[in-house]
């Protein structure tokens, strides 16, 4: 290969041009997609075009051979292709999404290469013969979930994201409610991103990663538009922003020049599911069913020119769950209304999903995409757990997406630009308005809830994003120097509306202390929502979003490519940026405390317990938006032998999320619409009427909210205050990793090592002090020491982290029509610890030490040891089976242990002033697979049998059964801890719920039956 030492003057002329083009076209408003396009590099002989066309399409791209041989096109929707650089050059190709494939077209394929129908790819009506080109030489870590695997491997919920599962370091969960979730290690599933067509589908305001996946049942995208998708869990490239864990990118379908289209619809119900563990406790079976539906139709509008697509999605859920208290023995102490509602429930659920998409390729130098999606969503949420079904809320959910694309490509530059638009909004309301129950144990402490019977002014929240964005791609695919270059360029500019409504004040949460002698008869607190006159209660901000990268694919020689990139990111949200805490706020941080002695205001209480409260003071001009996020990704990938069979590959990178508006709103939601906490004098909870001014002696007319609203109506009283640190940063991860990939025969194997550490997690935590300046005092936190004339002070700063090492190995036989079957193996091992200890990542609220950097690492919620196999067989008359396992080792129960160490008042060796530690338990193993003992949390093995059924002419039908769970184990997530006593832990602190709560699914049977033409 030709090293020159300068680059060509032709080049240098249309990096020039194609320079001054693109920001021409796009100055005022860019942003990045990372893209799902397919790119293939390769040799030919020197200037010849080369010529790549989608057979499914008729669409064409060209370019020209390097002087010293080499050539790159870029930018190819995934596909299958016939290319050549000349006559007796022909292949004929696929090219998977979001992958950079090598074909060498230097002289005529020998007969052995030739494809066979080993690889048939069916277009419709038509099979064509290709070879599958497999990505190699990448430093990523991931893997492909092609549309076989898509179509043959058993699902349970349609949402296309199950089958991420069979990638090494995935987890995909369905909760017992129905929610689903996908995450990556010990990171909150909100620091993933899921790209669309290259376009990010990320949440600005709450968790579940993208719009629409937070507390859903629902899917983010039509599972038939989705032609592919790609994996990455650590070391991505440069163009991937606003991710800190795995990254999703996925090709969408499009027309063809034929007619094609798909009608199909699946059921279950109550009579083709066993028993949940709390049904055969409860000996009654909650009604359930389940509805999937849909089509999808595309075809030509102009053949080889433009197509059409469109899919529908529509589902109809009402799946079992069951309330279980929070703390075991409580039940019979509990009103008998209240023991009533415990034990099965249901949660009913619609979804509509729409996508639809035009293509038009006026050249063979210009493609242009229009495509749209609208999702909506009804549900009745959350129930399950310690919530009885009269404290759900009516959850309507939506997500509207547009985007307009077009690509420009020269021999020597590609160029896309890309305009989108969104609309995405969350609206859960309680479904009965009015005074709600709380039953509290308060005889082992109070945060330890047993039912909840009623919703609080939390349940009513409406918080969403919209806005437009423009955003521009420029590649560079012959450049010359020390080997050959594929550069990647790319700027942003988005600009989108944030919202978010915290609370309502139509509810009101009533809690109840329980002990021995049973419930008390009279609450002994009560939370409600107050509005503040003057403020509107939804705060809002025009978030602005900057970022520019730049990558380079440099081959510098037929063994070893090296992938080097940065990226740059900036976000200003002016809200957080421009606050200035209220006057009223200041002056009473700034008042004496009233518990201390004469002169010592409250902010100086504050700093005698290393709270300097002018560091989460906003003024108004002294917050500044983060300008460091520097994020260098450097990959390598070594080729033994130079033949793609044993590939060493390994990298090293930094890469920032954002944090969530739902958190930086907080202070601003709090004064418009505070939840003020008042308390009342009990026998087992009481408190100093007269001294106390959130003290009250409980009058039966406090059940009416106007009359608690009067209380506080001209005061502060009880009234939260909550500060976010002026100095807040954006969360991060750094990531390292080092594998090799070999060909083994027919399977493509992968062995890494990935280690990636996460910092900067933004959470709330107590800021109340002592008088002395102590967080502890006689075991106890200084919850009655809030703000002067308020209630307690809530601080949010940086601190949480995790720290994963994992082991991912995997084996992949391709499909193929030859063998009849593919099949995919994939084994994690996981050792992850994170301060925090809570089961749920997404919580960012930490009250039981004085900050997170107390908090001891512990083990994270995701198991040691994981497998996914799958396979799928072409079985005689026309039928297709599929199979998947999934076995993992038990997943531990995170929480505050109180087991009798000694109060100290102070948090040292992660034991917490009160004598409580966070803790991390693993629970004895419920099942075996095969050999060995009780080891597995989680075993599933689903089967699914499809009856191909050809009509006429390239019209089918037919019938599938998917068995889910067919052994019908039980996959426990509720937990039973008894920690232990006297300062020693029992030998089995915890254990699972054999009557609580299941993930996935009991054993149930699914019938589907569809057209396709």
């Amino acid at each position: 290969m030709k090293t020159p030492m300068n680059f060509k003057k032709k080049l240098l002329a249309n990096l020039v041009k194609a320079s001054v083009a693109a920001l021409t076209i796009s100055t005022s408003a860019l942003s990045i997609a990372a893209s799902a396009d397919a790119n293939l590099r390769g040799h030919a002989a020197a200037g010849a075009v080369v010529t790549a066309k989608q057979i499914a399409t008729g669409a064409v791209r060209r370019t020209k051979a390097a002087t010293d041989g080499s050539y790159a096109l870029v930018g190819l929707p995934p596909g299958t292709y016939q290319v050549d650089a000349g006559p007796g050059t022909e292949r004929t190709v696929t090219l998977s999404v979001a992958s950079t494939a090598s074909l060498d077209l230097t002289a005529a394929p020998a007969t052995a290469a030739a494809p066979s129908t080993a690889n048939a790819t069916n277009l419709n009506a038509v099979t064509v013969s290709a070879t599958s080109l497999v990505e190699v030489k990448t430093s990523e870590v991931g893997d492909t979930v092609s549309l076989r695997e898509i179509n043959a491997t058993p699902e349970a919920s349609r949402n296309f994201l199950e089958f991420a599962d069979a990638v090494p370091g995935m987890i995909f969960t369905r909760s017992a409610n129905g929610n689903t979730s996908l995450r990556s290690g010990a990171q909150f599933a909100s620091g993933t991103n899921i790209y669309i067509d290259g376009v990010g589908q990320k949440n600005y305001v709450l968790g579940g990663g993208g719009t629409g996946q937070n507390n859903s049942q629902g899917n983010p995208f039509p599972q038939l538009a989705i032609a592919e998708y790609k994996v990455i869990t650590s070391n991505y490239k440069a163009e991937y922003d606003q991710i800190s864990s795995a990254a999703v990118t996925a090709e969408t379908k499009s027309g063809t020049n034929e007619f094609h289209g798909d009608v199909f619809g699946d059921y279950t119900n109550t009579r083709m599911r066993a028993e949940t563990p709390s049904e055969q406790f409860a000996g009654k079976k909650q009604v359930s069913h389940e509805k999937d539906y849909g089509f999808d139709l595309g075809g030509p509008i102009i053949r080889d020119q433009a197509h059409f697509y469109i899919a529908y999605e529509g589902k109809e859920f009402d799946s079992p769950i069951t309330v279980v208290p929070g703390v075991s023995g409580f039940n019979n102490l509990l009103p008998a209304s209240a023991q009533a509602l415990l034990g099965p429930a249901s949660n009913p659920f619609r979804e509509n999903n729409w996508f639809g998409k035009i293509d038009w390729e006026p050249s063979d130098r210009d493609r242009f995409e229009v495509s749209a999606k609208y999702r909506d969503e009804t549900a009745i949420s959350g129930v399950g757990g310690t919530n009885a079904a009269s404290a759900a809320v009516n959850t309507l959910n939506t997500d509207k997406r547009a985007d307009l694309r077009w690509d420009h490509s020269a021999d020597n530059w590609f160029n896309r630009l890309q305009a989108t638009y969104e609309n995405a909004s969350y609206h859960p309301t309680p479904i009965i308005a009015g005074d709600g129950s709380q039953y509290v144990a308060t005889g082992l402490s109070q945060t330890q809830t047993i039912l909840v019977t009623g919703a609080g002014p939390l349940s009513e929240q409406d918080k969403g994003q919209k806005g437009p964005a423009l955003q521009d791609d420029l590649t560079f695919n012959d450049l010359e120097w020390h080997g050959d270059h594929v550069i990647k360029m790319g700027v942003k500019y988005k600009a989108v509306k944030l919202t978010a409504l915290d609370s309502g004040d139509s509810n009101a949460l009533y809690s109840y202390a329980v002990t021995g002698a049973g419930t008390e008869s009279i609450p002994y607190q009560v939370q409600f929502g107050s509005p503040t006159p003057g403020f509107n209660p939804t705060a809002t901000s025009s978030d602005k979003q900057f970022g520019t990268y730049i990558q380079d694919d440099w081959a510098i020689n037929d063994h070893l490519t090296l992938n080097l990139g940065v990226r740059w990111d900036y976000e200003k949200t002016p809200s957080y940026l421009s606050w200035v805490t209220p006057a009223n706020v200041v002056a009473a941080l700034n008042s004496q405390d009233p518990n201390a002695t004469a002169g010592q205001t409250y902010a100086q209480t504050l700093a005698k317990g290393g709270v300097n409260i002018n560091d989460y003071i906003g003024t108004g001009h002294n917050r500044h938006a983060q300008t460091n996020e520097w994020q260098p990704r450097l990959g390598f990938s070594y080729d033994i032998n130079g033949d793609e069979n044993h590939v060493i590959f390994g990298g090293i990178g930094r890469s920032y999320n954002r944090n969530l508006y739902e958190a930086l709103q907080v202070e601003q939601t709090k004064v418009a619409l505070s939840q003020p906490t008042l308390k009342f004098n009990t026998a087992d909870v009481p408190c100093n009427v007269g001294v106390d001014p959130t003290c009250f002696a409980w009058n039966p007319a406090y059940l009416n909210i106007p009359t608690l609203q009067s209380l506080v109506t001209g005061s502060n009283v009880g009234k939260e205050v909550d500060m976010v640190n002026n100095n807040i940063k954006a969360p991060y991860s750094d990531q390292i990793s080092i594998g090799m990939r070999n060909k083994i025969g027919d399977w493509n194997t992968s062995a890494a090592f990935a280690s990636v550490r996460s910092h900067d997690g933004l959470y709330y935590h107590l800021g109340n002090r002592y008088p002395n300046g102590a967080f502890w005092q006689n075991g106890s936190q200084p919850w009655g020491n809030g703000v002067p004339g308020f209630g307690s002070l809530i601080i949010a700063d940086n601190g949480l982290e995790t720290k994963t090492e994992q082991v991912l190995l995997s084996a992949d036989k391709p499909y193929t029509k030859e063998s009849g079957w593919g099949a995919s193996i994939a084994y994690t091992y996981t050792h992850s610890l994170y301060n925090h200890n809570n089961n749920n990542p997404d919580d960012q609220y930490a009250f039981d030490y004085e900050k997170a950097g107390n908090y001891p690492f512990v083990s994270a919620d995701v198991p040691k040891h994981r497998l996914v196999v799958t396979g799928s067989l072409d079985g005689p008359w026309g039928f297709l089976f599929g199979g998947k396992l999934t076995l993992a080792t038990t997943t531990p129960s995170l929480g505050q242990a109180f087991y009798g160490l000694p109060v100290t008042n102070m948090d040292s060796g992660g034991v917490a002033g009160n004598g409580s530690r966070a803790v991390s338990f693993f629970p004895p193993g419920e099942g075996r697979f095969l050999l060995g003992g009780k080891v597995f949390g989680y075993r599933d093995i689903d089967l699914q049998a499809t009856k191909n059924f050809e009509i006429h002419n390239g019209l089918s039908a037919y019938l599938r059964i998917d068995v889910i769970n067919l052994f019908n184990w039980n996959n426990y997530v509720d937990y039973i801890t008894d920690y232990g006593s006297n300062g020693k832990l029992n030998r089995t602190p915890v254990m699972y719920n054999p009557t609580g709560d299941i993930t996935g699914y009991p054993r149930t049977l699914r019938v589907s039956v569809g057209v396709k033409f």
